[in-house]
C-alpha cells in the first residue's frame, strides 16, 4: 500500500514529457493540453520545450522534452493509469527500453513518496541522470532538491556531456 496519498488531499506531482516520432513538438504540445485538463488536477507550472539527444539507443531522432508540475487528488496509480492512456492515445507502442516513441509520460515525483510497486517507481530512478529532465525541472523550481540525490543544479552539472537545447522557434 502506498503511504502518503490521502483521499481528497492535494498532492504535487512532477511529470516528464518526451517525444521523438510523428511531429514531436506537436505530440508534446497536445499532451500538455491534455495534462491541463486531467480530472481532479490542476496544472501549476510548465517548462519550456527542450531538444535533446537520445540517451542509450543513440541511432534515432532527437527528442522534444518538457516537465510539468501538477496538483492532484488522483492517487499515484490513478495518475499513472491516465498517463498511460494518454500515451496510448498518441500511438505509443512499447517496445524495447530507449526505443523511439510518439509520447512518453513519466511521473518523476509524487510529493515525497518513495515507492516501488505495480509498475510505479518513485522518485523516478533515473531522473537525476538526465539533463532533459533536470534542466526543465530547474526552470520550474530553481532550488528543487531530489531526495537522496541532491540539488537539481548540482545534478545537472554532472550531465554536462548530454546535448540539450531550449527550443526557440516554437
Amino acid at each position: 500500500m502506498i503511504l502518503g496519498a490521502k483521499l481528497g488531499h492535494f498532492s504535487r506531482a512532477l511529470i516528464a514529457l518526451g517525444s521523438n516520432l510523428e511531429s514531436p513538438v506537436s505530440q508534446v504540445r497536445r499532451a500538455l493540453d491534455e495534462l491541463d485538463t486531467l480530472p481532479e488536477s490542476k496544472l501549476l507550472a510548465c517548462s519550456s520545450l527542450y531538444r535533446s539527444a537520445p540517451v542509450g539507443k543513440i541511432n534515432q531522432p532527437d527528442f522534444i522534452n518538457a516537465v510539468v508540475e501538477i496538483e492532484t487528488t488522483l492517487s499515484p496509480h490513478g495518475l499513472l493509469k491516465i498517463l498511460l492512456e494518454i500515451e496510448q492515445n498518441h500511438g505509443r507502442v512499447r517496445g524495447l527500453p530507449n526505443d523511439p516513441r510518439t509520447l512518453d509520460l513519466d511521473i518523476l515525483m509524487y510529493d515525497e513518496l518513495v515507492c516501488n510497486e505495480d509498475g510505479l517507481i518513485l522518485p523516478h530512478p533515473r531522473m537525476h541522470q538526465r539533463a532533459f529532465v533536470l534542466k526543465p525541472l530547474m526552470e520550474i523550481s530553481k532550488d528543487f532538491f531530489i531526495p537522496s540525490r541532491g540539488s537539481v543544479a548540482e545534478l545537472l552539472s554532472a550531465c554536462s556531456n548530454q546535448r540539450l537545447e531550449r527550443e526557440q522557434n516554437l
